[in-house]
């Protein structure tokens, strides 16, 4: 038997064989496009996070945990201000309420940095920045999820 025979001769038995592997229907063969994810938080809410927070230097980034802590940024068009920030993932699901971020900004005053207060909205705008970011993502990566609900409707939100 020649070496192009032997081949095709095991690539028969190979795709014979390989159709029993099949008949086990309790192993599922898609995951649904929400819970796509190798980590213990969603890796689409993961990677928009980052992404959206990527201006600031990274203090922390813990996948396993899902938090982001970045240190303290000034915009250049406002030295005067900074802001840090903490985003945390708290679910396997792309989900509204699966993504927390808290802010501290502080001001330059009288040469010290002084706390100072941040809008329940500009935390609101970030969250949805990523939500977005994260179903963008997720549209790229899986077919047919650009079908998923967009509203945030049902969030509850402190702040």
């Amino acid at each position: 038997m020649t070496r192009p025979h032997k081949t095709a001769a095991a690539l028969l038995v190979l795709a014979l064989a390989t159709p029993g592997c099949t008949h086990n229907k309790t192993i599922p063969n898609r995951l649904a496009p929400s819970q796509v994810t190798t980590l213990a938080i969603n890796s689409y809410l993961w990677r928009a996070a980052v992404d959206t927070v990527s201006f600031a230097p990274l203090l922390q980034a813990n996948a396993q945990s899902g938090v982001i802590i970045t240190d303290w940024y000034a915009n250049p068009k406002a030295p005067g201000e900074r802001v840090k920030l903490t985003v945390s993932i708290l679910d396997p699901d792309l989900r509204a309420d699966a993504v927390r971020v808290s802010a501290a900004k502080q001001v330059y005053q009288n040469g010290a940095w002084v706390d100072s207060a941040v809008t329940a909205a500009t935390v609101q705008k970030l969250e949805d920045i990523i939500l977005t970011r994260a179903r963008d993502l997720r549209r790229s990566a899986v077919p047919g999820a650009d079908s998923a609900p967009r509203s945030r409707g049902s969030r509850k939100h402190s702040g």
